[in-house]
């Protein structure tokens, strides 16, 4: 690689550190409720509590053993009730703004959900969600503000598009400035991007929720958790991003294509529109889906390297900053760090494998005599399907991060890396989105491994494992494996119906191994609510509209259901003290284990389907 791509790697981890620093705090603010302190002080003062209850005990059997008549007896007075509501940072400003959407819309901002009555809550959101995108989309040749005059999208396109924008997926069968009115992208795409990213926020928090709480049957409240994250940390960070994209070069207006005729009497359509301010939440959001059918390889949405390097770290920004928050939830660091640290192997290990690949080119185009080497002329490199501003290291890049990611934005192509290049992010995604995952997917996700984790070792050391003082036990355990396996088992069944059926088959550009592995990409990117794409499958057909789409349903609602679930049966639990026997989590070897058993549980499930595709297609070169 370049130097400038060496300076480039350093900028943007020093950014995720200082970033991951200064936002985590913040968030942990916002969503921390009264009832999470007190369980978190109840859980830390559990074990000493424990020895001043031992202490009293033993000082009343001497008295009784020497005839005393004092009786020693410990009471544990109740602690005072927890006040009604925390403080938050901004409360000033954004308190009166959700008071009045809670006024509007009948939420009472005090009532806290049980584990059932929140996914319920979730779904029933969902739903309408969908059903409203799908009627805009069905009708927005009937509405204003569109320009361009585009008919309604067909039933089963619109199906798709509303489903990928609601599970955060952003799976797009179309060109947007072909297809789709700008009332269309502001009011329904633009606002699935804020509300399905804090839909995963909100399911995050419960899950922590659920492990630092004791005997509680509550896990907060949906509705206020959505919009907490919407109005206090998507709007304002949005806002300011939009304002920098902007002034960075990049398109925002209401006005329709232009049409240009060129020097040599051609006809060139230029497209216009609200693309900034969608760019803003499409990366900060983990969303992917672009105004622009290039997405963000298109000079309108990234005009330049400046733009580059904030969009990946914009992507990061959130997902990383969301372990430190759960440290400081816990009111233990060390387990914040523990999960970040594990996330950070496995991203920069991937992007740092497509990067490689990437830079070292296509061996075939060597052996006839191209030069792939980088110099002071040229980046080098396989530069086919690459973005010539931006190159093949940065490619690599932002593959690595939007994939690791549950973002799905590309600068570049991914059908066109090399091999090994293009399974680094079929592999990140293959990894269920936590390295380090969507904004609160990526969180929800790992602790479930952590969980896993927590459970082998126990096994190991032949104790009931325990995590934040947590027994995991058969229920737990049950509903992990429901969430491990979900996934995996559309993505193979309908990837293997996809290669056998003859019309499935027709949508396959290009034989042989790499055609699997379009397949398998857009299967594996559907139901793990990534939404980018080896370009070279036609996915705008009725059988990948609708298999897609039941991808991404389970990828999204499947899991997360199992994960409310799991917050539910550890909140109601109480907190056991640790002790000699208990396996540390906040340790550099539970870090080594949480990798490993994802590589495992990754490698188990998807090697052989790699094996016929991306790495056969490497040896054959």
């Amino acid at each position: 690689m370049t130097a400038a791509s060496w300076v480039q790697l350093g900028l943007l981890i020093v950014l995720i550190l200082v970033g991951t620093r200064l936002l985590g705090p913040y968030i942990a603010a916002i969503f921390t409720m009264p009832a999470d302190e007190a369980s978190v002080e109840d859980r830390r003062t559990a074990g000493s509590s424990l020895h001043r209850s031992a202490a009293a005990e033993v000082e009343a059997a001497e008295s009784v053993a020497t005839g005393g008549t004092a009786v020693a007896v410990a009471v544990e007075a109740p602690p005072p009730p927890p006040p009604a509501r925390r403080r938050a940072p901004g409360d000033r400003f954004f308190l009166p703004i959700e008071r009045l959407i809670y006024r509007l819309c009948g939420i009472d901002e005090s009532r806290e959900q049980r584990w059932s009555v929140y996914a319920l809550s979730l779904l029933a959101f969902s739903l309408v969600s969908v059903l409203l995108l799908y009627a805009l989309q069905r009708l927005q040749g009937a509405l204003p503000f569109n320009p361009n005059g585009f008919k309604g999208v067909p039933p089963a396109l619109s199906f798709n598009t509303s489903v990928s924008f609601l599970t955060n997926t952003n799976w797009q069968n179309y060109s947007g400035e072909s297809t789709v009115s700008y009332l269309t992208q502001m009011a329904g795409l633009a606002v699935q991007n804020f509300v399905s990213a804090a839909v995963g926020l909100a399911v995050a928090i419960a899950l922590i929720r659920g492990l630092i709480r004791r005997r509680s049957n509550t896990i907060g409240n949906f509705w206020v958790d959505v919009v907490r994250g919407v109005i206090r940390l998507l709007l304002p960070l949005s806002f300011v991003i939009f304002l920098v994209y902007a002034g960075s070069g990049m398109v925002q207006n209401l006005g329709g294509n232009v049409v240009a005729h060129t020097v040599e009497h051609a006809v060139q359509v230029i497209p216009g529109g609200p693309i900034a301010s969608q760019e803003a939440i499409k990366e900060l959001g983990t969303n992917g889906g672009g105004f622009l059918n290039a997405n963000s390889a298109h000079p309108f949405e990234n005009p330049n390297g400046f733009t580059n390097l904030l969009e990946i770290f914009t992507l990061l920004l959130i997902p990383f900053s969301l372990t430190y928050a759960f440290g400081r939830m816990a009111k233990d660091q060390k387990q914040g760090w523990v999960i970040f640290t594990a996330m950070f192997v496995l991203w920069i290990a991937l992007a740092g494998l497509a990067m490689g690949m990437e830079t070292h080119g296509n061996p075939l185009l060597t052996k006839r005599g191209a030069d792939q080497a980088v110099t002071s002329t040229q980046s080098g490199g396989n530069m086919e399907g690459k973005e010539v501003r931006f190159g093949p290291a940065t490619c690599g890049l932002f593959a690595g991060s939007t994939t690791g990611t549950s973002t799905g934005a590309v600068d570049c192509m991914h059908d066109s890396m090399t091999p090994l290049g293009g399974m680094a992010p079929m592999v990140n995604m293959m990894f269920s989105e936590v390295s380090p995952g969507g904004v609160g997917a990526g969180l929800y996700g790992m602790l479930i491994f952590v969980l896993l984790a927590v459970f082998i070792a126990g096994l190991m050391v032949g104790r009931t494992p325990e995590y934040l003082g947590k027994k995991i036990q058969a229920a737990e355990m049950k509903l992990v494996v429901v969430y491990i396996l979900a996934v995996p088992l559309v993505v193979l069944c309908f990837a293997g119906a996809s290669v056998i059926l003859h019309g499935a088959k027709a949508s396959i550009l290009n034989p042989g191994p790499h055609g699997l592995s379009e397949v398998v990409y857009a299967f594996t990117s559907a139901s793990n609510n990534n939404g980018s794409a080896f370009a070279g499958l036609n996915g705008a057909t009725d059988w990948y509209n609708t298999t897609l789409g039941i991808c991404m349903l389970v990828g999204r609602f499947v899991l997360i259901v199992p994960a409310l679930a799991i917050s539910g049966s550890l909140a109601r639990k109480q907190p056991v003290p640790p002790s000699a026997g208990t396996f540390p989590t906040g340790t550099p070897l539970f870090t080594g284990l949480l990798v490993g058993v994802v590589v495992i549980v990754v490698g188990l499930t998807y090697f052989p389907v790699l094996a016929l595709g991306p790495i056969v297609e490497h040896l054959s070169l």
